[in-house]
């Protein structure tokens, strides 16, 4: 069973409905509120609508605020309980975000941050100043190669850079043939097992032999331990020519690399601050002479801090590889003579004199405390 209630609405309620829709029948159509906001100022407005609007702008303070004593009463004397907040003709709305890009923002509205923009802005000077250092050291490595620009050129350096090149590539070959006798050496010690093996085997199944199989059997499992004790050596040796050879004479010839770009930059921008120098004089040349001269110097100092870097480790290069191939020598003589020699002793005694440790192919990996 539905429950209806019924309400009883007031004259006062009734007047008020009668007046507000006599306003809306009488006030402007849509079309003519459409052309009003585009164009900014309303044409015409129905006389019945402004009287029915009247009390409202009577009503109306300066700040747009209408109050409820001053709404008309009717013949009841009925009152508006509410106010209402109406925007002052006269207020000036912003319609685009003209002052968005002085906030930080881009023109279709997303907030990019200024360190963006400055990040960006550094690496776009960073490419700029690669590529002019660029285009001058291609340049001037082209022009002295046809011969039309001078090379800072220092005789004692240069001399000294060629030979550590000329002593690298020795030495390569020395690793190189060093490597290839391990190799080979290895595989005659690996042979050389084997056989011990077969004459071992053979001891058991030849009773007539036996004898005869046992003693080559046993001279060469000797051969096998020494030989073993000489690929030791032997590994040592090539380990450390290789150290020498492609990490410290490399990391030397790294830094003569640097040098050498260096000593074009240099050249470079000297060509081009003599250039300007011999000019004319002028008042457009002058900021342009300043700036390469700055350039220059700066270059000049980098130049020579990596030559005096580059004679430091020349120097020091130079003393490691005496001590080192001293030492490295005297090992690769004394092993290969015992062993060759058959001096077994002696081929231990160079192994404990250089501290060198075998690694056995059975032998347990020492504990972590150990190591």
């Amino acid at each position: 069973m539905t429950d209806l209630r019924t309400s009883s609405i007031s004259p006062d309620d009734d007047n008020f409905e009668r007046d507000l829709q006599e306003m809306l029948e009488d006030g402007p159509n849509l079309n003519e509120i459409t052309s009003n906001v585009q164009g900014g100022t309303p044409q015409s407005v129905s006389a019945t609508f402004v009287e029915k609007v009247g009390p409202f702008s009577a009503g109306t303070s300066s700040s747009g605020t209408t109050s409820a004593n001053n709404y008309g009463s009717g013949p009841s004397g009925s009152r508006l309980t509410r106010s209402y907040t109406l925007p002052p003709a006269t207020s000036n709305v912003p319609l685009s975000n003209s002052g968005s890009h002085s906030s930080g923002r881009s023109p279709n509205g997303d907030f990019i941050p200024k360190s963006v923009s400055l990040n960006a802005q550094s690496k776009i000077e960073t490419l700029k100043e690669w590529s002019v250092n660029t285009f001058k050291t291609t340049k001037q490595f082209i022009s002295e190669r046809i011969g039309k620009a001078t090379k800072t050129v220092d005789v004692e350096m240069e001399t000294s850079i060629e030979a550590l090149r000329e002593t690298q590539r020795k030495y390569a070959n020395i690793l190189r043939l060093a490597r290839a006798m391990t190799s080979h050496f290895y595989n005659v010690v690996q042979t050389q097992k084997a056989l011990g093996e077969g004459f071992s085997e053979l001891a058991q199944k030849s009773p007539e032999l036996q004898e005869e199989f046992i003693y080559n059997c046993e001279t060469q499992r000797t051969l096998v331990k020494n030989g073993e004790i000489l690929l030791g050596a032997l590994n040592f040796f090539t380990s450390s020519v290789n150290t020498l050879c492609h990490k410290t004479m490399e990391d030397t010839l790294l830094t003569v690399k640097h040098y050498e770009m260096a000593r074009l930059q240099f050249d470079a921008y000297r060509a081009d601050y003599e250039s300007l120098e011999s000019g004319p004089r002028e008042a457009a040349t002058q900021l342009k002479l300043e700036e390469t001269k700055r350039k220059y110097e700066e270059h000049k100092v980098k130049f020579d801090r990596l030559r005096s870097d580059v004679q430091i480790k020349l120097r020091f290069l130079d003393e490691n590889r005496i001590k080192v191939m001293h030492k490295q020598l005297l090992l690769f003589h004394n092993a290969v003579s015992a062993y060759f020699s058959g001096n077994a002793s002696a081929l231990e005694a160079t192994l404990k004199q250089f501290n060198i440790q075998l690694k056995r192919p059975n032998a347990e990996k020492p504990s972590w405390i150990e190591s």
